[in-house]
């Protein structure tokens, strides 16, 4: 599975269309490797830029970001990317999403 991070400064979470890189991570059901950053340069003060998010990590399974406009999280479900959003530091927030994939493959008896 391959997740994207989105981020502005390299540290923190962002919003999915604000954010100005994407940190890219490869999860194999037991460990997360990083892989690389991705540039992603908004126009500041330009409004809905998601669609140079989403080009830019297209080829991934999940997104994790703070939040994503409407139109940004149709292009995401259309584009068959699974939102999550969250925030934080960006190991603790990738931290948090592979501990709940953990739990949710855990039979429950």
């Amino acid at each position: 599975m391959k997740i994207a991070v989105a981020t502005s400064n390299g540290k923190d979470v962002d919003h999915f269309g604000k954010a100005q890189e994407f940190k890219i991570y490869e999860f194999d059901a037991n460990n997360v490797n990083f892989i690389e950053k991705r540039e992603s340069p908004k126009v500041k003060g330009e409004k809905h830029q998601w669609q140079k998010s989403l080009d830019t990590i297209n080829d991934c399974d999940v997104i994790i970001c703070v939040q994503a406009g409407l139109k940004g999280k149709f292009g995401l479900k259309n584009a068959g990317i699974k939102i999550v959003e969250d925030e934080g530091l960006i190991g603790e927030v990738l931290e948090r999403f592979i501990d709940h994939l953990k739990f949710m493959e855990k039979s429950l008896f």
